[in-house]
């Protein structure tokens, strides 16, 4: 259940970078790498100047695999799959079992890039990136690894989506009670995330965690509801729940704070009464009236009403069964 959602560094069933953010990536890092590959030439050049032009040129090769494909390894193996480059698009390399990757990972990407990047400029590595369904290179495919987006925009991860309209109140009748917390946290999360998991990673997420929930809840999930929809609607229910007894809450502590200020009043005016002595027969006696405030009205415990009003299928992110 909670190795579903992980807050780690691991990313796990995110959707792959496609070619626009991973070439932008790829050019900061070029750029970057250019530049102090320039650099550390000019100033071996400088420094080389005496030498004959066999070791000038064994120490430029070692100057090339240093810094154009040994520092990339590098930075990946100490970053766990984050260059510069990637690190400013919000991209991350990863193992294709979603965990980070390690030396021999980076190594083999880099080792392969020298070829379908850099003596193709890139043209082997675009075409690879078209042709794969998740967007790898050659050198992904070769290192078991995959380029994902890491970041993710706060405003699609706070709010729960809501569930189609033609579940809205189905599942009324649940007992909710044995539910732990760990399983209400885990769908939850999931939830609000799974529009940035890849389908097949979500679904099977769905299926188990609405399996855990139909196992505390003692009722199977309905045929033909998807597991995603079952979730959402299992979930307003609750939130239904806990929003009916908050209000209840409320309408008895001000039934009672009222009562209690009655009571009080009633006895102030015995007090009264007394120490004013005895009431002629003669006098009429007018009755004292007391204001008890009417109780707030139980909320309705159907939510077809306002949730289904106006809502449609597009809206919530799930579709009706076929």
């Amino acid at each position: 259940m909670s190795e579903f959602v992980t807050g780690d560094a691991v990313v796990l069933g995110v959707r792959p970078a496609r070619l626009p953010s991973r070439a932008l990536a790829l050019l900061i890092d070029m750029a970057v790498l250019g530049s102090v590959y320039l650099g550390v030439t000019l100033a071996l050049t400088l420094a080389t100047a005496s030498l004959d032009d066999a070791a000038a040129a064994a120490i430029m090769v070692a100057s090339f695999l240093l810094v154009l494909v040994g520092a990339p390894v590098a930075v990946e193996t100490l970053t766990h799959g984050r260059s510069l480059g990637k690190l400013a698009c919000g991209l991350r390399v990863v193992r294709d079992d979603g965990g980070p990757i390690r030396f021999r990972h980076a190594l083999v990407r880099g080792a392969v890039g020298v070829v379908e990047i850099l003596m193709a400029f890139g043209v082997i590595a675009c075409v690879a990136s078209l042709v794969s369904e998740r967007g790898r290179r050659i050198g992904d495919v070769f290192a078991g690894t995959l380029v994902v987006r890491e970041r993710v925009s706060a405003g699609r991860t706070d709010a729960v989506p809501a569930p189609p309209p033609w579940l809205v109140g189905r599942f009324a009748g649940l007992d909710l009670s044995r539910v732990p917390d760990g399983l209400w946290l885990a769908v939850r999360q999931f939830l609000t995330r799974m529009r940035q998991l890849d389908p097949q990673v979500g679904g099977a997420m769905a299926g188990r965690l609405a399996t855990d929930m139909a196992g505390f809840t003692g009722v199977p999930v309905p045929s033909g509801v998807p597991a995603a929809a079952y979730l959402a609607a299992v979930v307003q229910e609750r939130q239904v729940r806990d929003t009916q007894r908050a209000y209840r809450a409320s309408a008895s502590a001000s039934a009672s704070a009222s009562a209690s200020a009655s009571a009080s009043a009633e006895g102030s005016l015995g007090a009264d009464a007394a120490l004013a002595g005895p009431v002629s027969a003669d006098l009429p006696v007018a009755p004292v009236v007391v204001a008890v405030p009417t109780p707030a009205p139980a909320v309705s415990t159907s939510v077809e009403s306002e949730s289904a009003k106006g809502k449609s299928a597009g809206t919530t992110g799930f579709a009706p069964p076929a």
